[in-house]
């Protein structure tokens, strides 16, 4: 899968880079509308990711163009502007969906995930480890096979360490995938969430998945 990012902010372009990557998409990135628009129109992409605040050419500009070159590629908005006026704006002219900044990346992942679905049947509706699984599709999570209640953070959570099984994940990542790219990693806000979702998962069973690597993160992993 190929995705364009349409981002002149560096910051926010490296971070959805990163992340995509890690997720083992192929990445374009375009600094301006200009290039954004050079790019969507000479090379294949399964999705485009595009700010509406750009140099040279504006986002709904580049949208209206491709839209009018019968390009159909699936176009996701990205914005600093959260009025309803703005949204409509943008979906009439052809974008598939829209993500107000900030935002975490778990978030921005599940609808790429959405718009990458569409029309296409996803084989992998689980993601399981030992007798633990989580299913993607009605967000149930089970251990044993009873049902686990987990909160909306916890549930991105949990769903980023079963993608990362037997990987160290640090703070910072956590942050950017869970939280987003203007979180204060110095908190103890993630530690507190890991040892909520501990409690839940891990607690009352005698094999133990989420283990914390002290000074360094957490991994999720079964003891063999």
């Amino acid at each position: 899968m190929r995705i364009l990012i349409v981002e002149d902010e560096k910051k926010v372009s490296g971070f959805i880079k990163k992340g995509l990557e890690e997720e083992t998409y192929a990445v374009d990135v375009a600094v301006d509308g200009e290039e954004g628009l050079l790019f969507g129109e000479q090379n294949q992409y399964d999705l485009i990711i595009l700010d509406l605040m750009l140099p040279k050419i504006d986002g709904l500009e580049v949208l209206s163009t491709l839209r009018d070159r019968k390009i159909e590629t699936p176009i996701l908005l990205l914005t600093a502007k959260d009025s309803v006026e703005d949204k409509v704006t943008g979906l009439n002219k052809g974008a598939d969906d829209y993500l107000t900044k900030p935002f975490a990346f778990s978030e921005l992942l599940a609808r790429i995930r959405v718009l990458l679905r569409r029309g296409k049947v996803e084989a992998r509706t689980t993601l399981e480890i030992a007798d633990l699984t989580l299913d993607l599709v009605s967000h149930k999570v089970k251990r044993e096979n009873q049902e686990i209640e987990l909160t909306g953070k916890e549930y991105s959570l949990l769903e980023y360490f079963l993608r990362n099984q037997g990987k160290v994940l640090t703070r910072t990542m956590i942050a950017e995938h869970v939280w987003d790219y203007n979180f204060d990693t110095f908190t103890n806000v993630i530690d507190v969430y890991v040892n909520h979702l501990r409690k839940k998962i891990d607690k009352n069973y005698s094999q133990k998945l989420l283990h914390t690597l002290r000074g360094v993160g957490y991994i999720m992993k079964e003891n063999r």
